[in-house]
């Protein structure tokens, strides 16, 4: 696969109002990005990144699960090069133990197929700039699942399967696909999990290393290559161990 300078790259980033979206842009700015569309539900939680970069960052309003945004983010943004789907939920929802399914719902309506959807949307302006990379932002969720994060886990489950498929349909369009499988971050989102976390920058960094080197896989942090590890020489072990971390 080839890799993928970020230098003079236009880059749009979801989810970039806080935490890994946020570490992203920066990331970005710090590597050379001649342009950064930060997106967010409100533009406005984006606006201090504009007001600190006004030459290269440009905020966008955009809810991934919306159709009608997202389409309309790939027309704003058709000089994109460069992906970054951060934008996620997890509603911590065990898939029996929650009232109902609601939360469940809302973890694939945006994790799956908000994200499918963006992909589908700006592939082809990717293609037509000459090629680039995508960025899925997976989770070790992704290869095992967390039981009290269940509709999330199933979400992320599946958006690695759409990660490989698209990387199967875009392998001669040179577009590097790039899954990232992160561990406990210290985000909003991961503030129910009393555990070690490492910073977002941890992901934002070790993820633009890879574009460099052309990696189909991050894994960012130290609890990811650990489970990525154990994964592959026993996958039945890691998920008993992490259903009885995890169960209600």
């Amino acid at each position: 696969m080839p890799s993928f300078e970020i230098q003079d790259s236009v880059a749009l980033v979801t989810g970039a109002n806080r935490g890994i979206g946020r570490a992203f842009v920066e990331a970005l700015i710090k590597a050379g990005a001649k342009k950064v569309y930060a997106t967010a539900r409100k533009a406005e939680s984006v606006q201090d990144l504009v007001d600190s970069h006004p030459n290269v960052v440009e905020s966008l309003p955009l809810d991934i699960s919306k159709p009608d945004q997202v389409s309309a983010a790939a027309s704003k943004a058709a000089d994109v090069t460069l992906l970054v789907n951060n934008a996620g939920v997890a509603n911590g929802s065990f898939v029996l133990g929650s009232p109902d399914t609601s939360g469940f719902k809302k973890d694939v309506e945006v994790n799956l197929f908000g994200t499918t959807d963006m992909i589908r949307k700006f592939a082809p302006g990717i293609e037509s700039n000459g090629g680039g990379a995508i960025v899925v932002l997976n989770s070790v969720a992704s290869l095992v699942n967390f039981p009290l994060f269940g509709g999330y886990s199933a979400s992320k489950a599946a958006l690695h399967s759409v990660t490989q498929s698209v990387r199967g349909e875009l392998a001669s369009k040179d577009i590097l696909i790039t899954g990232v499988y992160p561990g406990p971050i210290d985000t909003d989102m991961a503030k129910p999990l009393d555990m070690e976390k490492e910073p977002p920058s941890a992901v934002a960094e070790a993820t633009l290393a890879g574009l460099a080197a052309g990696a189909e896989e991050v894994f960012p942090d130290a609890m990811a290559k650990d489970l990525a590890s154990n994964f592959k020489s026993d996958w039945k072990a890691v998920e008993k161990s992490v259903a009885s971390m995890m169960a209600p």
